[in-house]
Formats: C-alpha cells, sequence, structure tokens
C-alpha cells in the first residue's frame, strides 16, 4: 500500500492497489478539483483523512463541525469557481438536508458542487438503514452509483463535469462495502481545471420564495430533461449480452456482486449495469426489458427505489418484495433469490451445521480507554438506583450501552435534547438521569442542546466525555484537539464554549475514580435542587498516546485476590473458570494514566505495580521487545523467476476472522501488494474489510480475492483458505461456508474472552473440531511465535500467520521472496521492516 503522497504524481497507466476511498480521493485531484470539506463519518472519512489531508499543497481541505456546515462550506468554495467535494456518510445527508435541499435549485454558474456519500446498509458503524436516493430524486440531484473501484476513481472527473454542464450539485452514492475495500485502479492523466470567475451577481444564490418558486421551474423543465437525455448515453451506462432466458438490472456495487455469484454457476446472463440511478436512462432500459424473453430482475441495495422507478415506467420487473430486509446483497443472497423464481438454477451450496453458538461479542472501548470510569460509576450507580436511565449519543460513547451505562442514542447530538424532554415531563426525576455525549459530538450539534437547557432552564446533569479527537472514525482533529487539518493550533475552547452557555461547568480526570464517581454524585443531588451541570471528563484517546506507554506493567497478587470479579471490566483482563483474573496481551496499562482495574479492586494490594516497575522506563521496553531486530538482519532474496500466469492458479481467495486489535487488516494489505507483485496484477484484485464499531474489541473479517474473481464479498464454496485469529471467531455466521470442499481452514490456538462474559459461555476448542471431521485444519500458535522471537505484546503474530499462508496450497505457489518483497512495502519503516521479515520466516518453519 503506497502512502497518497507518493502516488498523486503517478504517471498515466500505473497500476495500484488502493481502498476505495483512497481511490476516489487519487481521481478528485487528477481530475482537478480545488477544495474538499466534510465532517468524519464511517465509512467515508478516508476521502479526507487518510488521503486529501495529505497533500494540502494541492487542493484547500478541512474538517468542518457538522454535515450541514461542510456542505454550505462546500457551497461557498463553488460560488468562487472552486470545484469543491464534501464528504459525509448517510445520516450525515439528513442532518445538513436543509441545506442540500435548498442548494440543489441554484443555478448560478459556478464551480464543480459533489456530495460524496457513503451508505452503510449492513450496518457496520450507522444507526439506520435509511435509502437516501428517494431523498435525492426528490430535489431534484443526479445520483452516481459507482461500480468498482475503477470507476470510483473515474467518477470524480465524471461527477465534476456533470455539475459544470448542468449547474447542479451532484451525488455520488457510494457502498460502504466498496468505499473500505481495496481494488487495482489504473491511473489516468491528472487535468488542470481554471477556477471559474467569482461571479458579478451573487442573488442566483438566493432563496426567497418567489425565486426558489422560479429555481424550482427552471429545475423541473430545463435542467432535468437535459440529463435524462445525457444519461441515455453516458458511459455509466452497460449491458451485457448472454445467453440466458431471464435477465438482470443492476446499480452500484451489485454489478461485481452479481458477475461473481453468476460466475460459480457459470452462467451468461443478459445484464443491464447503472452507475447513474437518478435520473435512469428509460430508453436503454426499455431497450433491455424488450430484448430478454422471460424474466428481468433487479438486484439493488437500500430498499426498491430502483424497482419502483422501473415499474412506474409500465415494465414488468422482479425485485424484493415489499416486506425484505435485504439492504445489501451477497453473491450467496444474490443466488438464493434467483433460485426461487427460477426452478431449473443449480444452486444447493454445501453447509456446515455446527451445533456449537459462539460468545457474543459486542464491540467494545478499546483497553485504556479514558470513558471506563465514568462506564463503571454510572453502572454502579444503576444499581443502587441513584440513575434510572442514561440518554446517549454517537461516537465511541455509544459503547458504553455495553456497560448498562447508557440507555437509549437518536442522532447525533440529540442526547440531552431527550434527557430535557423526559424532565419536562418528569421534573422529580431531574436527579436520577444524565445525558452523555462525546467532546466531537458537542462541537457538531450537542451545543445547541446544552444551549437550550439553559434557555429553557432544564435541570440535571450533561456529561461530555473529552477524548480531544474523533475516535470513533479513526481519530481525526476536532474542535477540542490542539490542532485542527492543516496543523494551525485550535483557539476554541470547549470548557469555555459550555461555560458560556451559562450551566454549570466541572472539568474532571477521567481516569480518577474516585474523582469522577464524587462528582457525578454531587451533580445529581444539585439537579434535585433546579442546577443544570456539565461534567467534562478529560482523558487522551489511548490510541493517541506514545506507544511506549501501554506495556503493561500490573500483577495479579494472587494471596490477596478473593476472585470478585469487580476488575472484569476491560478486554485488558479475562476471567478463568474460577473468576481468577490475568492480564491479556489486549491491556495497554491505561497509558500514562493511572490504571482504573487498580482503582476499582476492592482488595489492595490484589493488583498491584511491582517496585521494579517504577523504574522502568517502558520505551526502553519497547526498544528491547524485538531484540531480533537489529541483529542479522534478513535480506530479500533476488527474484530468480519470473511468475508466468501458468504458474498460479486461476484465483486466490482466502478470508481471515479475528477481532479487532489482532492487526486483522494488515493480512489483506500484504496480500494485496503481494498480487501486484504477480501476474495477477493483470487481472483483478480485490480486499474487503469491516471497519467502524467492529474495530474497538469486535469481530472482524477480511477477505482477499485475486484473479479471475470480481467482488471483493466471495460466493460460499470459493475461498482456498480460511484463517481463525481466535478460536471463537470461527463459529460466525456463514464463515465455515465460505470454504471449498478441498480448502484449509487454519487455527489461531489463541482464545479472547469477550468484556464481561463468562468462560463457561466460550466454546471448547476440542468440541468444535470433532464437528468438523471433514476439514483440513492446521493448528499453529501465532501469539506463542511471536514471544519466542521476543514480542512481548504479540503485535506480529498477524506476520507469523502470513508467513504460515505463505506455505499453504495455493499460497506457497508464490515465492518467499516476493512475499518478502510485498512485507517490505506495508512495512512503515526499516526497523519494522526487520522485525515483520523475522515474524514472516517464523511462521514459515511452524
Amino acid at each position: 500500500m503506497s502512502k497518497f503522497r507518493d502516488i498523486i504524481d503517478s504517471p498515466s497507466g500505473t497500476k495500484i492497489i488502493l481502498q476505495g476511498n483512497a481511490a476516489f480521493a487519487l481521481g478528485v485531484i487528477h481530475a482537478g478539483y480545488h477544495a474538499a470539506d466534510g465532517y468524519p463519518g464511517t465509512p467515508s472519512t478516508e476521502v479526507i483523512d487518510k488521503s486529501l489531508s495529505q497533500v494540502q499543497d494541492k487542493i484547500t481541505v478541512g474538517w468542518s463541525v457538522s454535515e450541514a456546515v461542510a456542505v454550505a462550506v462546500g457551497l461557498g468554495h463553488a460560488i468562487s469557481g472552486s470545484d469543491v467535494v464534501v464528504t459525509m456518510k448517510v445520516p450525515g445527508v439528513f442532518q445538513a438536508g436543509d441545506a442540500i435541499s435548498s442548494a440543489a435549485f441554484f443555478s448560478g454558474d459556478a464551480g464543480a458542487f459533489v456530495f460524496y456519500i457513503c451508505t452503510d446498509y449492513v450496518p457496520s458503524s450507522t444507526q439506520h438503514v435509511i435509502d437516501p436516493r428517494y431523498f435525492f430524486s426528490s430535489i431534484c440531484i443526479p445520483v452516481l452509483e459507482p461500480r468498482n473501484h475503477q470507476e470510483l476513481y473515474d467518477i470524480a472527473a465524471t461527477a465534476a463535469d456533470i455539475s459544470r454542464q448542468f449547474h447542479t450539485p451532484v451525488a455520488i452514492l457510494v457502498s460502504g462495502i466498496l468505499a473500505h475495500s481495496e481494488g487495482l485502479v489504473e491511473t489516468k492523466a491528472q487535468r488542470i481545471i481554471v477556477r471559474k470567475p467569482v461571479p458579478k451577481n451573487m442573488t442566483d444564490w438566493m432563496c426567497l420564495p418567489f425565486i426558489a418558486r422560479n429555481n424550482y421551474n427552471r429545475v423541473i423543465q430545463e435542467r432535468l430533461p437535459a440529463l435524462s437525455e445525457w444519461a441515455e448515453e453516458s458511459n455509466l451506462v452497460n449491458i451485457t449480452t448472454g445467453d440466458t432466458d431471464f435477465g438482470i438490472i443492476t446499480c452500484g456495487i451489485n454489478d461485481i456482486v452479481v458477475r461473481e455469484a453468476l460466475q460459480l454457476l457459470n452462467l451468461k446472463v443478459p445484464i443491464l449495469s447503472l452507475a447513474k440511478t437518478n435520473p435512469l436512462p428509460k430508453k436503454i432500459i426499455r431497450k433491455f426489458w424488450g430484448s430478454v424473453p422471460g424474466k428481468v430482475f433487479v438486484i439493488e441495495d437500500g430498499y426498491r427505489f430502483l424497482w419502483e422507478k422501473i415499474t412506474f415506467m409500465g415494465l414488468d420487473v422482479i425485485g424484493k418484495e415489499e416486506t425484505s430486509t435485504i439492504t445489501d446483497w451477497s453473491p450467496d443472497t444474490v443466488l438464493s433469490f434467483l433460485s426461487e423464481h427460477i426452478k431449473k438454477l443449480d444452486f444447493h451450496p454445501v453447509r456446515t451445521n455446527v451445533d456449537i453458538k459462539p460468545a457474543a461479542r459486542p464491540a467494545s472501548i478499546c483497553p485504556g480507554c479514558p470513558y471506563r470510569a465514568i462506564a463503571v460509576t454510572i453502572q454502579k450507580f444503576k444499581k443502587q438506583k441513584k440513575i434510572i436511565a442514561s440518554f446517549g449519543d454517537i461516537g465511541c460513547s455509544t459503547l458504553l450501552y455495553f456497560f448498562n451505562a447508557l440507555d437509549t442514542v437518536l442522532c447525533m447530538g440529540a442526547s440531552d435534547s431527550m434527557r430535557q424532554g423526559f424532565v419536562l415531563s418528569r421534573p422529580e426525576l431531574a436527579g436520577k438521569v444524565v445525558s452523555i455525549i462525546g467532546d466531537s459530538t458537542e462541537c457538531h450539534s450537542g451545543l445547541d442542546s446544552t444551549r437550550n437547557g439553559v434557555f429553557r432552564n432544564v435541570p440535571g446533569v450533561k456529561i461530555i466525555l473529552d477524548n480531544r479527537i474523533t475516535a470513533m472514525t479513526g481519530g481525526q482533529c476536532a474542535p477540542s484537539s490542539p490542532t485542527n487539518l492543516s496543523n494551525q493550533e485550535n483557539k476554541f475552547d470547549l470548557k469555555r464554549a459550555v461555560e458560556a452557555e451559562g450551566c454549570r461547568t466541572v472539568v474532571v480526570d477521567g481516569f480518577n475514580l474516585e474523582q469522577v464517581e464524587s462528582e457525578l454524585k454531587k451533580s445529581l443531588d444539585l439537579a434535585n435542587e433546579g442546577v443544570f451541570t456539565a461534567i467534562i471528563i478529560e482523558g487522551d484517546c489511548i490510541n493517541e498516546v506514545a506507544k511506549e506507554t501501554t506495556i503493561q506493567q500490573l500483577e495479579f497478587d494472587y494471596n490477596i485476590c478473593v476472585n470478585c470479579g469487580i476488575c472484569n471490566i476491560c478486554t485488558g483482563i479475562e476471567l478463568d473458570e474460577d473468576k481468577r483474573p490475568s492480564f491479556t496481551v489486549f491491556c495497554t496499562d491505561c497509558g500514562p494514566y493511572d490504571q482504573v482495574c487498580l482503582q476499582i479492586c476492592p482488595k489492595q494490594g490484589a493488583i498491584y505495580l511491582p517496585e521494579k516497575a517504577d523504574k522502568v522506563d517502558k520505551k526502553a521496553l519497547v526498544a528491547k521487545s524485538f531484540t531480533y531486530a537489529n541483529d542479522d538482519t534478513p535480506e530479500i532474496e533476488l527474484l530468480t523467476k519470473v511468475l508466468s500466469k501458468e504458474d498460479l492458479p486461476n484465483s486466490i481467495r482466502i478470508a481471515i476472522r479475528g477481532i479487532g486489535g489482532q492487526g486483522n487488516l494488515f493480512f489483506g494489505k500484504a496480500l494485496s501488494e503481494l498480487a501486484l507483485r504477480t501476474p495477477f496484477s493483470e487481472m483483478r484484485i480485490v480486499k474487503g474489510d469491516t471497519h467502524g464499531m467492529a474495530q474497538k474489541g469486535g469481530s472482524v473479517i477480511s477477505l482477499f480475492c485475486c484473479g479471475n474473481v470480481y467482488s471483493p464479498v466471495p460466493a460460499p464454496n470459493t475461498v482456498d483458505i480460511l484463517v481463525a485469529m481466535e478460536i471463537n471467531e470461527v463459529l460466525r455466521d456463514g464463515f465455515l461456508d465460505l470454504l471449498k470442499p478441498d480448502g484449509i481452514l487454519i487455527f489461531n490456538v489463541f482464545k479472547a474472552l469477550p468484556v464481561n462474559a463468562k468462560k463457561e459461555d466460550y466454546p471448547d476448542f476440542d468440541e468444535i473440531k470433532k464437528q468438523l471431521p471433514n476439514f483440513n485444519i492446521i493448528e499453529a500458535d501465532f501469539y506463542a511465535a511471536a514471544h519466542e522471537l521476543g514480542d512481548v505484546k504479540g503485535l506480529t503474530a498477524n506476520v507469523v500467520a502470513l508467513g504460515l499462508l505463505s506455505t499453504v496450497k495455493p499460497c506457497d505457489a508464490i515465492p518467499e521472496s516476493i512475499w518478502l518483497d510485498a512485507i517490505a512495502a506495508v512495512s512503515p519503516n526499516e526497523r519494522a521492516k526487520n522485525v515483520n521479515f523475522s515474524a514472516f520466516r517464523k511462521g514459515r518453519k511452524l
């Protein structure tokens, strides 16, 4: 994987493996955009965060405090003559709905005005699965749905051209699976777009009622017909001929999902594939429908927008049922759907039935998170009936639900508004309810609720969790951060801003359990006296602190420990069958702060800091943890053999399951770079990953496919190798069904008990294996191998796994030297490369 700055000047025709968001960002640069704005929202964040923010000498880019603000900033850029893109996820569309719908009917001569919106129809990290195409259709905005990574790169230029030509905003609606998967992209020549001059008449962007009526009429009578005519001739519409008597109309990412599905049954089906779904190319649709002798099916994400539009044209097509809950398709669901209507289809995949349920693994706040002290405090107060309800918000704070410390979530910024409504109806309960919100969300729209609480004189407690970052989406800067995206000093002060609203404002240390509990009790008592308090709980996100501070130092004294289980508040600790606690590889020692488990333990000395630890330099510990790194540094062998297609299988498909924190995403990055160095680069390379809330200690899956493949989501019975980095995760629904009959299942003999789970809830490994008698199973302990190399935290266990993977068919067809070259490409520096080489070679010897 290349750093974004290193690839922006790539010559035309360069082939690069890129995440979907990065592919679009590169397309933005190569299409000549002048500006980008947005608000962080998984799965759209990386367009700015990991990509455009790295080249601020090429483009004006920044994070705004909300989607609505970003849209208005974007319109300002466009009016000034700049081509601009505004990024967000689907809920942001509705948060910015007023600004978007008003801007939709302006027709002034401006720069391109493009929205980049990612869906999350699973959902993995979003609170709803609403199909926004209905909204965009109602406000007459063109909707583009890219179908693959190459088109995601290309569509940046297409959208800008449409916007300028037709004087309209354009919405690019991208599947979250496409945005967060990786694929092969071939670059094109960069173009230079000259900014349009500043308009002399700014009244083209006025929306007084009589002007708004004229704007609406112009859009309906002039713009829409012109866009519809353009759609009939656009390269965003493709027809694939076939020899079956049925056909498929599809759009967006489902193009490659459908092709992956049909390939399994070796079917050549007529396909009408759309990358533009508003307005539709009605002439082409009618012609295609008329050319198919039998049934025509509609496969689309979201609800039934496409099916409804085509049905309204008077054409008989078959789509999802009105009550269908399918919002995103897989090859499995596509073939099952088609089989229901076409009996001659021979789709009977082998299903693996295991009578063992996996232990539930909900997403969790990270080990060392500054929210843990308030979580256990609210949990305690709820048990004591001091708190009866906790109104929550969007972000990492949502995960306090799994501590029974949070009960409700509506939308960004709404937590205290909900509390206020509750208290206005039940004033006698003002001292028994709280609201919880993160710092970036408070700056997004929560301050409006704070102001409303003061304005309405509603007593109570609002808890603002300030980790100085937008953490859930990957650590983007917020108004509460020390600097903004341009690394300028941030002059905004969260405490002063909240104080200025007029409520009692208190700041406490998020890692001081006694202080957190004392202040919460005091504030609840004051609420009964009519006081509105905002408690700002401060503590850095553990992912932002120096890594040398996260080496575990605490120990248990089992002579004092009474096995009460109270310390089981974190994935850094697990209990055995007798509630005997032990630290896991995920312990971060709470970074440079006071460890919460040490404070919550009721038996003094049961958890303790050894005397020697007071004198231990954690930075030195890290330096010594890979003692082999500077010894006998391995060199990459010269490539003695040039691979041809004949040396390789038709395709390679690998699926890896684990939990957030095991480095599973590294697998796909390394495998993608590997494939890029082989003849697979002339075919297709795709990789898919789970992102979002699943990263926070929850289940994670990484999928890699290369060769004669289409989709990052494989069909059942097509995957060559399954890797379970954690034993329990092999039981996740559908995972075993992916494996070919002669495929290989690799187990990492490693258990990680979910937080608050009981040992008896965890499945027995031997019992799992007994129910898989026909599987080709390889067992290995990747963490033990990493420890043997001096890796005290097991950070290279994933690279050890890659080493073993390289010796297993069909991966063993690729020489070791190419594997090492790929690993070097994904290693951030020379030292990391040497560490990874040693871990990889350790894996090859297992």
